[in-house]
């Protein structure tokens, strides 16, 4: 019988805490950090081990994942101070499932690589905490195929489905393309449920006229109904996040000549929503802007 590898999980909020309770509830040994201590404790009280800083857990674990909000976040817990390049095993793999810029991935793999011997797994997640804590996430990754295979049984314990989508920087790169859709989504779907409710007709029962034709979606059935009746907490994802992925597409397009007029006016629209209603505003307020609702 196959011994189960050893885990551990960086970076416990709204993402990270579902899913690394699902590793607990998969009998895998966990050993669990985050900045606040107190957002790991529930996974502590689940039999998980508290790691004293991102050295630790990676000294004591044959995979280590990430969940964390940026670049500068990530860089700091693996090459700062007691990170997890100083506590690395040589052959051990780290899966990042936050999302950051393509290039910023790439040249930490290589970095981690070379100082530590360690294998990195660009790996970002979609399907919000509803898709973490039901375990359907969608990731997407980049990597070296061995190192992709050796996660793979791990990480659809969290996940319905996880694609190896080209080498390292890949994953990320999916993901942007993946919340040009989202994003602009959110956008179109606020613009249309503003106009209903405007024009007289009941916007709540959107998602039952249009499910089965060419606009359904799971965001025209999820997003829209919390839209319209303000359900925001807890936040499916904070504005900070989108703008902030919506900004590296900007970047990543302007680099390879890629027009992308839309997801610009969306990022515009997100940057609004982060000054009137705050960095932690849940994406989907986005719907306030066109109406008379404060914040």
């Amino acid at each position: 019988m196959t011994q189960k590898p050893t885990l551990g999980y960086i970076g416990t909020g709204l993402m990270g805490l579902p899913m690394s309770a699902r590793l607990l509830a998969a009998g895998y040994d966990l050993t669990v950090w985050n900045r606040t201590a107190a957002k790991a404790q529930p996974l502590v009280d689940k039999g998980a081990t508290m790691g004293e800083n991102p050295a630790d857990v990676a000294s004591k674990s044959d995979i280590v994942f990430l969940c964390l909000t940026d670049t500068k976040a990530v860089q700091e817990s693996v090459f700062g101070e007691n990170g997890v390049a100083s506590g690395a095993r040589k052959g051990s793999i780290l899966v990042d499932f936050s999302s950051i810029q393509p290039d910023a991935s790439r040249e930490m793999a290589e970095r981690l690589k070379a100082e530590a011997g360690m294998d990195w797994i660009d790996a970002p997640v979609s399907g919000g905490v509803p898709g973490a804590e039901a375990g359907t996430l969608a990731i997407m990754a980049g990597g070296d195929q061995a190192a992709f295979d050796r996660v793979e049984d791990v990480v659809l314990k969290m996940a319905a489905r996880f694609t190896l989508m080209g080498p390292s920087g890949a994953g990320q790169t999916t993901k942007l393309c993946n919340q040009v859709i989202v994003g602009c989504t959110m956008a179109v779907l606020a613009e249309a449920a503003r106009l209903a409710t405007n024009a007289g007709v009941d916007a709540t029962r959107l998602p039952e006229a249009l499910a089965g034709g060419f606009a359904d979606s799971k965001p025209l059935q999820i997003f829209l109904p919390r839209m319209i009746n303000a359900q925001h907490e807890p936040p499916l994802g904070h504005v900070y996040t989108m703008l902030k992925d919506l900004d590296s597409v900007c970047d990543l397009a302007r680099s390879c000549t890629s027009p992308v007029p839309f997801t610009a006016m969306a990022a515009e629209q997100f940057r609004l929503l982060s000054v009137r209603g705050g960095d932690e505003a849940d994406a989907l307020e986005i719907y306030k802007l066109s109406g008379a609702s404060k914040f």
